[in-house]
């Protein structure tokens, strides 16, 4: 049985996934501008020297500037990489090779360091959907950084990479879903 939370969020997504698809490539570039400057202010006033961040797919928040600026920058990157038990395992990227992974999403080809490698790092920054102004985090459906989060005994601090109009006052919750300790916008970093 579906429960009316799933319908809300499947029906959110819908809409937010709309809006992102219809940006222009100007509003596109201008936001990439800020999540970069964005991100490295986050990083650099936290001295974050090991972060876990997502390889950006096409209709997200890019993260490639940003990730350029720390592998130039000797900050170290862990990527996700998706497995089919709905677990994540870790990578280091060259910064050049990716592939698709399960979901269509773009993943670092590089040696697998598994699930725990996670609990190493400084800074977690992860994708959402919408996140409210409690800090609470709606994903994509497939719960990855859900449960990686939810498994955690002592998480860094983890911020989410929304635009700014996936700043809600409220988005619907499940038992399962994990808040996050902040935003990062093209305009602004946000701290709950």
């Amino acid at each position: 049985m579906v429960s009316s939370t799933s319908n809300i969020k499947r029906a959110l997504r819908a809409e937010l996934r709309e809006r992102r698809r219809t940006l222009t490539s100007t509003e596109r570039e201008q936001a990439t501008t800020g999540f970069r400057d964005n991100l490295i202010e986050l990083v650099t006033s936290r001295g974050a020297k090991r972060v876990a961040c997502y390889l950006s797919a096409q209709n997200e928040p890019n993260t490639r500037p940003f990730l350029n600026w720390a592998a130039a920058n000797g900050v170290e990157t862990l990527f996700p990489i998706s497995r089919e038990d709905g677990l994540l395992d870790w990578a280091h990227g060259d910064g050049e090779t990716e592939m698709i992974g399960l979901h269509g999403m773009p993943e670092v080809v590089g040696d697998l360091l598994g699930p725990i490698a996670i609990n190493d790092v400084d800074l977690i920054i992860i994708p959402a959907a919408a996140v409210d102004e409690s800090g609470m985090r709606m994903g994509w459906g497939r719960g990855y950084f859900d449960k990686t989060l939810g498994s955690m005994q002592k998480c860094p601090p983890v911020f989410a990479v929304i635009y700014d109009d996936e700043l809600l006052d409220a988005v619907p919750r499940e038992v399962h879903d994990q808040p996050v300790d902040g935003a990062v916008t093209p305009t602004r970093i946000v701290t709950f």
